[in-house]
């Protein structure tokens, strides 16, 4: 009998299509899991396992309770619960968890879309594809897949930097308040969602990047396909939360990207470059740790340089740093009043996903950053053009009035 993987692999082999006979000797489960994701959680068991010589570990590392027992004893994952945070997939020593593949009801969907199609790439993306496969390189390679361009999460990081320093601006007015960010991190909000609710309050109801963008493109484009790419497995999550789902179509990780491109026997590096400068440094550098509250304190700086209470920020990267960060919140062991939190140690550039270890992920980052012809979204002038689009004449109407960066918790 096949596994997943095995499965998923030679699917892919046949140039992404199943127009061909399906390989033999397959679990309908498998193939049901790669056919129609949304009908389950972010990651998938490979086997079905009862007795298990690692006293369940997968179960005990999910702090969302995610994997439940069935009548008979065995393990399932409640697709309403899980996040995919992937620390199951971690915890697993049979390696019998792994992550969900969207590629093949993506990739159809971008085949037949009567509309456009684009590919929206998360802030780590650079390097990812090797060192040789720039922006303007890997938007190339989008095309040839099919779709009608490619989009960076990073502007849209952009504009949500913009709401998270105005948020600041009207929420923080003195000493003791503080502000808990909202912008990028999936399992982070769902920790405090569901574990901590009462420091709710503290969340400002903004959208991810990721949302704002798929938003921003149905807004302009309705029939559009959306898909996202990135190295965070819960981004699968996110984008089917009933608040947000109008947003993103398909979420699929760099390494279905990888997968991808090796299938259709496409390198991004070969191609021609189609540079386009878009995203100021502030939102390129949300991939990793530290980067949010980078960005929002230097706009918060440039937006009221006279303010009296300045962002001071504290972050935590990793569940665990997370939860001691909440922690010293609640004993009122810091003085900070901008906490900015990732699920992944690292950040973004730490997903389970990613191609690079995070430290080069970092550093491409880093770099990338710096060559960014602007520093903060407001000296970027795509940011306005963007909202003129949408018929708003200041930023600040924007970010009070605009539909596309709120959410309901």
């Amino acid at each position: 009998m096949k596994t997943f993987e095995e499965l998923y692999r030679e699917i892919l082999a046949q140039k992404i299509s199943l127009k061909a006979p399906l390989p033999p000797e397959y679990q309908p489960y498998h193939l049901d899991c790669l056919l129609h994701p949304e009908l389950y959680a972010p990651v998938v068991f490979n086997d079905q396992c009862q007795d298990c010589a690692y006293e369940r570990a997968c179960q005990n590392s999910c702090i969302f309770d995610a994997i439940e027992e069935d009548e008979e004893g065995k393990l399932f994952i409640d697709s309403k619960l899980c996040t995919g945070c992937s620390a199951c997939v971690d915890a697993c020593e049979r390696k019998n968890i792994l992550p969900a593949k969207d590629v093949l009801p993506a990739m159809k969907a971008v085949r037949e879309a009567e509309g456009k199609a684009y590919m929206l790439v998360a802030p780590a993306f650079l390097g990812q594809f090797t060192k040789e496969v720039t922006p303007g390189k890997l938007r190339t390679a989008f095309r040839s897949l099919g779709f009608t361009g490619m989009v960076e999460v990073a502007l849209f990081a952009d504009i949500l930097t913009l709401k998270e320093a105005l948020e600041f601006d009207r929420h923080v007015v003195e000493k003791g308040d503080y502000q808990l960010t909202s912008c990028c991190c999936p399992v982070w909000i769902a920790m405090i969602r569901k574990q901590y609710h009462e420091l709710m309050p503290h969340v400002p109801g903004a959208v991810s990047p990721m949302i704002a963008c798929g938003r921003m493109i149905k807004m302009l484009h309705p029939d559009a396909v959306t898909v996202f790419a990135g190295p965070c497995l819960a981004k699968k999550s996110e984008a089917r939360e009933p608040d947000i789902a109008d947003a993103i179509d398909y979420v699929l990780t760099f390494q279905e990207v990888q997968d991808i491109f090796e299938a259709a026997d496409i390198h991004p590096e070969e191609l021609k470059d189609d540079k386009k400068e878009h995203s100021s440094r502030a939102g390129r550098i949300y991939a990793r740790t530290g980067g949010v509250s980078e960005a929002v304190k230097e706009t918060q700086r440039q937006l009221r340089p006279d303010r009296k209470i300045k962002v001071k920020a504290e972050q935590a990267d990793g569940v665990s740093a997370c939860k001691e960060l909440v922690g010293r919140i609640q004993a009122h062991e810091t003085d900070a009043n901008f906490f900015e939190g990732m699920g992944c140690v690292g950040g973004c550039v730490g997903g389970p996903k990613a191609i690079l270890n995070r430290e080069d992920g970092r550093r491409y980052v880093e770099d990338y950053g710096d060559q960014a012809p602007f520093a903060t979204p407001l000296e970027n002038p795509y940011v306005m053009k963007l909202l003129e689009k949408l018929d708003f004449k200041t930023i600040e109407d924007f970010v009070e009035h605009s539909e596309i960066l709120q959410r309901s918790f």
